[in-house]
């Protein structure tokens, strides 16, 4: 497919993989033949639980003696029987039992070491359980699209995979929904050429309304169920609305002017709160899992943490009133993700010439750690079911490497791209990650595995609240 074309489908080369089920393993699991009955070898010394004396062994002649004592030898041991010295009886048991070397029974073979069968299994029932085998991680993606038209822009967030299993993906400036059950491709919507490019995109939690930023500054809210534009959000910015966030009802939304506006959907006069604290654009935000936080990064290479409580206290401070604010990035900071396992640990990623990917404690504002990632850090991803970090990169290999948290211990990188991965998304069930790059290629990779316990697909509870709050509002 030429780069002007504005669709997706599949790549060159993943013809087979179109072929296969979406969000399934690349290959087939191995052919693996039923255990079968083997002969037993006759040739092969097997020990059982009787002992047979060997009779050849024996000295028949002596043990008959011993057996069939003379009449002296009885009135001899009656008579040290009845005397009190002890000399007597350690003569007489030398003389019958200590100096004989006679053996009565004997064994040709000498028993083998019986096997404490029931002592391993005693204590191996109160061990702790074997550690977890690590698990195989595929190095190829499981499919490949082509993404033409995906505008090479670091600032931008031009992806998202919803709670409906639908992903997003702006390229240049038509909206496309993919749809990741049934692996068809339909197209949302073109903005008019004055208005785009699409800046970024962001699914609201009930997976069946988007929103998307344009370079017009303005925010349009669609019903993806109904292919129907709802309303369209003017005046919040002054240019380019490359991030965005949701919070419940409230949409947070980042410009190139450094504002961020809370918009609650739900009413007419939707810009509720504003926070200033960037002085160039805001390229990250992200809400914490409980919606009491909010982490946000600019190419001013700082970091903000705002926190709920404070802003709603204090609404004429608001403005400019951040929790924390963080300077050590030397480049700005795009890639945010809040942990999943702890609530208060957010990790950052820094641009080009900073290279690093750093944690935080978002109540203290503490650096817990820093790892410099030798490449420029575009996007991360926490892993839902292991305690692993995904992290995508920029020049100079334009990877995907998984890390083992807490230690940071490279698990795997995952190459394929030709240029650097601007854009991750992880589907909703938390196995499959997709990449899109500068290459033009979106890429599916199943490096997080399927967990041991299936969690449900949350359900859709706000999805009469958009649609009744939307009736009258235009």
């Amino acid at each position: 497919m030429d780069a002007g074309s504005h669709s997706i489908s599949s790549g060159k080369n993943s013809a087979a993989a179109v072929q296969r089920p979406p969000l399934q393993e690349a290959g087939s699991r191995p052919y693996m033949p039923p255990l079968s009955t083997t002969s037993r070898n006759p040739s092969a010394k097997c020990y059982g639980d009787r002992f047979i004396p060997d009779r050849s062994a024996m000295d028949m002649d002596m043990a008959h003696y011993l057996l069939t004592e003379t009449k002296k030898d009885k009135e001899n041991a009656a008579a040290i029987a009845a005397s009190p010295s002890k000399e007597a009886y350690r003569r007489l048991l030398a003389e019958k039992l200590l100096n004989n070397r006679t053996r009565i029974l004997a064994f040709r073979n000498k028993p083998p070491e019986p096997e404490n069968v029931f002592a391993a299994d005693t204590v191996s029932s109160h061990q702790a359980k074997p550690a977890k085998q690590r698990r195989y991680i595929p190095q190829s993606a499981e499919r490949t699209l082509d993404a033409p038209d995906l505008v090479d822009d670091y600032y931008l967030n031009l992806m998202d995979w919803g709670s409906s299993n639908v992903l997003s993906i702006a390229l240049g400036d038509t909206m496309y929904l993919w749809d990741a059950s049934s692996g068809s491709t339909s197209e949302l919507v073109t903005v008019e050429e004055d208005k785009g490019p699409i800046t970024s995109v962001s699914w609201a939690p009930d997976g069946r309304h988007l929103a998307i930023g344009l370079n017009s500054s303005d925010i349009q809210l669609w019903d993806t169920s109904a292919n129907r534009l709802l309303r369209t959000l003017k005046g919040v910015h002054e240019s380019r609305v490359g991030s965005l966030a949701w919070n419940n009802n409230i949409l947070t939304t980042g410009g190139m002017d450094g504002r961020i506006v809370n918009n609650d959907v739900r009413i007419r006069d939707h810009a509720v709160q504003t926070y200033q604290g960037h002085s160039q654009e805001v390229c990250g935000l992200k809400w914490s899992g409980s919606g009491q936080q909010l982490a946000s990064g600019g190419n001013d290479n700082l970091l903000h943490i705002w926190d709920v409580s404070m802003a709603s206290s204090m609404p004429s401070a608001g403005r400019n009133q951040w929790l924390h604010r963080l300077e050590d990035h030397m480049a700005a900071v795009k890639a945010l993700a809040w942990c999943p396992f702890q609530s208060n640990l957010l990790a950052t990623g820094g641009g080009g010439s900073d290279r690093c990917i750093k944690f935080w404690n978002t109540h203290t504002g503490a650096c817990l750690n820093s790892v410099d990632t030798g490449s420029q850090v575009c996007s991360l991803l926490w892993n839902k079911n292991e305690r692993e970090l995904l992290s995508s990169h920029g020049f100079t290999q334009n990877q995907l490497t998984l890390w083992k948290y807490p230690s940071m211990v490279k698990m795997a990188e995952l190459t394929g791209h030709t240029s650097r991965v601007l854009f991750m998304a992880q589907s909703p069930d938390g196995c499959t990650v997709a990449s899109a790059a500068a290459d033009e290629t979106l890429r599916f990779w199943n490096v997080f595995g399927t967990p041991e316990v299936a969690k449900p697909a949350p359900k859709a509870s706000h999805s009469g609240m958009f649609s009744s709050s939307f009736a009258h509002i235009r």
